[in-house]
């Protein structure tokens, strides 16, 4: 990372492969969740992140101190993925990140009014041309799985608030720390969830055993989540939050292929109208931001 130049361009090119590797999370998850409820799929995940992370932190003696920025993260995380993880139960993976795509608009407005990033005219259009693909993706959805829709949408504003949070810690550095942080953090959570939800037998946080097969998801999502998650909070390091929100489109056009290839989930016309706008609205920034630090250099 360190070769990488600090630049909003870097930012965003690592924004882009981070969007486009991380449906494979959902892909470990959606397999999961045949077989073991969605709280402990995600409680496995976070899990395994953090022992990919820590021979990390060791090597590279960035322990950090862990704060209450890193404990409400980690709350948020693990709420995001709770919500994601019990929509994907049900739900095939295009159509849950699609409803889930209403995030960038939130994380956009909060960078702006919290943050005081600036929020141009052209930046809030391609945001808002890609809320448009959303909704001509999500139009069926509600009445095809009924309350099962709205756990994206519980997704989307929890991980806007994470995204939030993890701008303002990355300008204080320890970039490697903060995501190990975070996970022990949203670990705790999920363990003390399960728990109660084991004693209560509350069906979506129980946890239960599990063989070779589960563990090998786990250990999947979790390195799956250690990379694209080390993407994004160096993208976030060097460009704004409002600028790289409308990348996370992106995840669509991966989830879509894994859900056709996995799963036979063949989106329709619309879906792919809908698709298509998405990814256009992220090509546009891109492009814009590229164009944008090209000025900056010759000036």
């Amino acid at each position: 990372m360190r070769a990488i130049p600090d630049t909003p361009t870097a930012g965003v090119t690592l924004m882009t492969v981070a969007m486009l590797i991380a449906p494979f999370m959902d892909l470990f998850a959606k397999l999961l969740t045949e077989t073991v409820s969605p709280g402990q799929a995600t409680l496995g995940r976070f899990v395994a992140q953090s022992v990919v992370l820590l021979p990390m932190v060791l090597v590279f003696g960035q322990w950090g101190r862990p704060g209450r920025l890193h404990a409400l993260a980690g709350v948020l995380l693990a709420m995001a993925l709770l919500a994601i993880n019990s929509a994907l139960k049900v739900m095939p993976i295009a159509n849950a990140l699609a409803i889930f795509f209403v995030e960038p608009l939130i994380l956009t407005l909060l960078s702006a009014y919290i943050l005081g990033e600036g929020l141009g005219w052209r930046r809030l259009s391609a945001v808002l041309a890609g809320l448009v693909g959303v909704l001509i993706v999500l139009r069926p959805n509600v009445d095809a799985f009924g309350w099962a829709a709205a756990w994206p949408l519980v997704t989307a504003v929890c991980f806007a608030c994470y995204l939030l949070i993890t701008r303002v810690m990355t300008r204080r550095g320890g970039r490697l720390a903060l995501q190990f942080w975070t996970g022990i953090f949203a670990l705790v959570t999920m363990a003390m969830a399960g728990l109660i939800g084991t004693a209560l037998g509350i069906e979506g946080i129980t946890l239960g055993p599990m063989g070779w097969r589960e563990a090998g998801l786990m250990a999947a999502m979790g390195l799956t989540a250690a990379v694209s998650h080390q993407l994004l909070v160096h993208a976030f390091a060097r460009a704004e939050a409002g600028a790289l929100a409308p990348l996370q489109y992106l995840e669509i056009l991966s989830g879509t292929l894994i859900g056709l290839f996995v799963f036979g989930d063949f989106p329709d016309a619309l879906t792919w109208v809908g698709t298509a706008i998405i990814v256009a609205a992220g090509i546009y920034v891109f492009q814009r931001e590229r164009r944008l630090a090209r000025q900056a250099r010759m000036a």
